[in-house]
């Protein structure tokens, strides 16, 4: 669920988010590393949900709050660029369990009906998002060697536009 491309009129303002990443949420992990930054209430996941997923969701929070500041919100997302990094021990990043987060907030209403499409967390049954919205940014996905602060494993961009 993601735009072939993004067009805006003449004249349109933008806002432009710096790389954004989950916050450190869990301060009963060790600092640097992935389980230190997912929001889960004792870091303690849902059925399924891998440390991807769980930092996805936060570092999408933590978007969300920096749109908000600036009067905007996701639904004004137009473009966004993702950087994942591999969990520890693993040959290739999570892009499944980045894309579950992604659904959460993004793509999650049908552009024919109106209606709310229900997503999956984890491995649990698909259920309402958490933020219905029927935003398609044009996105791309990638993976890197590694990220600016240790544990991350997801760092976010965003261009939104002002309407």
């Amino acid at each position: 669920m993601i735009a072939n491309g993004v067009g805006v009129g003449h004249g349109v303002t933008t806002y432009t988010a710096s790389g954004t990443g989950p916050a450190g949420s869990n301060t009963s992990a060790p600092a640097g590393t992935p389980e230190r930054y997912i929001g889960f209430p004792g870091g303690n996941l849902p059925p399924g949900v891998t440390v991807t997923e769980a930092q996805g969701l936060n570092a999408l929070e933590q978007l969300g709050a920096n749109l908000e500041a600036v009067g905007l919100t996701p639904r004004d997302v137009i473009s966004m660029r993702v950087y994942l990094a591999n969990p520890p021990g693993e040959d290739s990043a999570d892009f499944a369990g980045w894309n579950r987060a992604y659904r959460q907030f993004y793509a999650n209403v049908d552009l024919t009906t109106h209606k709310v499409v229900k997503v999956p967390l984890g491995t649990a049954p698909p259920a309402d998002p958490m933020y219905a919205n029927r935003a398609r940014p044009s996105r791309v996905a990638l993976e890197v060697a590694n990220l600016p602060v240790a544990g991350w494993l997801v760092e976010v961009e965003v261009v939104a536009a002002y309407r």
